[in-house]
């Protein structure tokens, strides 16, 4: 995976409220929910002044990652959780919700990376539908399989290269 910019490409609408988060306990896998939008698209979306939600980052269909919300801040995308999880939203092409290689690839990493970051271990990453019972992530809410296997994939990437 790779950074768009070295830096934070922070978000100024409403959706960032400079809140501190309270302590990461999970992380939350989450999808766009509009298929074939870029990361760069659902950015500009969270940064207009009337967008009322945000995500600490956006994984796009080449797999690159954007940091849209600091990890420190509180991001508004787990509705009761938002106070203690890091919220990772990913682009996905079409109506079925399942992510590309590209995207995937990066998912996996972030995740291990963030675990590695918080202390945390594949038990404490979540969907949305975990919290609200909404079908997100569309594909892994529909595949419980697949969600399985994309946490045992966390778990041989952060065997094999670390937290």
């Amino acid at each position: 995976p790779y950074w768009v910019d070295k830096q934070i490409i922070a978000i100024n609408g409403t959706g960032r409220r400079g809140e501190k988060i309270e302590g990461v306990t999970d992380i939350a896998i989450h999808y766009t929910g509009n298929p074939g939008t870029t990361a760069q698209q659902n950015h500009d979306f969270y940064d207009q002044p009337e967008t009322e939600v945000s995500s600490h980052f956006l994984i796009g269909l080449e797999g690159e990652i954007i940091q849209c919300i600091p990890t420190t801040e509180i991001a508004y995308a787990s509705n009761d959780r938002n106070t203690d999880t890091i919220a990772i939203e990913c682009c996905h092409p079409d109506s079925t919700g399942a992510f590309n290689q590209s995207t995937y690839d990066s998912l996996v990493h972030l995740t291990a990376w963030l675990c590695g970051e918080y202390g945390l271990t594949t038990e404490d990453v979540i969907r949305h539908y975990d919290v609200t019972g909404k079908d997100c992530p569309k594909y892994y809410v529909e595949h419980p399989e697949a969600w399985e296997r994309f946490l045992a994939d966390v778990d041989v990437y952060m065997e094999q290269n670390g937290k």
